[in-house]
């Protein structure tokens, strides 16, 4: 058994509870009890915004927070075109569209001042990742990875599978 000191908010006093010992146990122990998956979910790679001016978006980050930040690049398979912000950890994508049946211009009509379009988490093996998550009834946007903005095999996750998340997967 462990024990652990509280700190009540509010009150003067200390409570010490005891723990079991299990409870302290850390993931990478309780994960050598887990069966391994067929793929890793990884690190978040980006968070995608759309804007509804890329030029300024651009500027905000470069200029005035100082951000490293990289061309402005066409993605017309995607209909959209992308900027990356870089942040040390991870980057955002400012996402702008790129003709009119671009889905970021459906997006900017609902969301006229811009806003957090998704998430990109990277996956070890796109394939595995998509067979398994299928089986447990989340749907993907397209039936197949497409090349995305690093050229490497993205897919989106239905939002409506994903507690209303628009999550992109991209294999690292």
């Amino acid at each position: 058994m462990a024990s652990i000191v509280l700190k009540v908010a509010g009150l003067s006093r200390w409570v010490r509870h005891t723990l079991p010992s299990r409870a302290l146990t850390t993931s990478t122990s309780r994960r050598s009890r887990v069966p391994g998956s067929l793929w890793k979910l990884g690190k978040l790679n980006h968070i995608a915004i759309a804007v509804p001016d890329i030029e300024k978006a651009t500027s905000l980050y470069r200029d005035v927070l100082g951000a490293t930040v990289s061309d402005k690049l066409p993605l017309p398979d995607h209909g959209v075109y992308t900027v990356f912000v870089e942040l040390g950890n991870t980057k955002l994508e400012l996402l702008h569209p790129l003709g009119d049946k671009s889905p970021i211009s459906g997006f900017l009509q609902k969301n006229k001042s811009g806003g957090l379009h998704h998430i990109c988490i990277e996956v070890e093996d796109i394939n595995a990742a998509i067979a398994a998550l299928r089986v447990k009834n989340i749907r993907t946007l397209s039936a197949t990875p497409q090349i995305g903005a690093h050229g490497k095999p993205v897919i989106f996750l239905h939002p409506k599978d994903c507690d209303g998340v628009l999550v992109e997967l991209e294999e690292a």
